[in-house]
């Protein structure tokens, strides 16, 4: 089996939570909000299995197309950098007291997202125990930076429309 009650998994690349029950047709797991989310094996596309011991987070911006690619990728490496600086404590260590993989930027990682722009992403593998907490720290730190470089989030259809409709509201 390569699943088992308690893991951590990420479904289809957008649920994510610990396995609470494994039956013959389906997989229901305990998101981090509190919500269960129960999903047929027909629809899982993609399942990612979080290793005991250590977990890798893998955090993510989604820009808007408008986005200069070369600004997003200087401030991301920035925000590497930072994590590693500011949570070094939180990554995963060797025998000699190495991280065995750092916070690190990990390029573009999807084009297209949504029809409404690109997503960059960073990662660093972490104690399980830390998990949780190192990727509060990651949100943290790239939304931090997206503000301070005014970098263009992707954003609904739907809210641009509002946009474009209320006055009051400017772009």
């Amino acid at each position: 089996r390569q699943i088992h009650h308690g893991d951590y998994v990420i479904i289809n690349g957008n649920r994510q939570g610990k396995i609470e029950e494994i039956s013959m047709r389906h997989l229901k797991i305990r998101q981090y909000d509190g919500y269960l989310y129960t999903v047929s094996y027909s629809n899982i596309v993609e399942l990612q299995n979080g290793n005991r011991g250590m977990r890798r987070v893998n955090e993510s911006l989604v820009l808007n197309y408008r986005q200069n690619p070369d600004d997003a990728l200087k401030v991301m490496e920035e925000v590497a950098q930072t994590c590693n600086e500011k949570y070094g404590e939180y990554l995963l260590k060797d025998e000699n007291g190495v991280p065995v993989e750092s916070f690190e930027f990990n390029q573009i990682t999807e084009l297209n997202v949504d029809f409404r722009g690109h997503r960059y992403s960073l990662s660093g593998l972490v104690k399980e125990e830390d998990f949780v907490e190192a990727g509060k720290k990651v949100r943290y730190e790239l939304a931090m930076a997206a503000y301070k470089n005014d970098l263009i989030m992707a954003e609904s259809e739907g809210l641009e429309a509002n946009k474009a409709c209320d006055p009051q509201v400017s772009m």
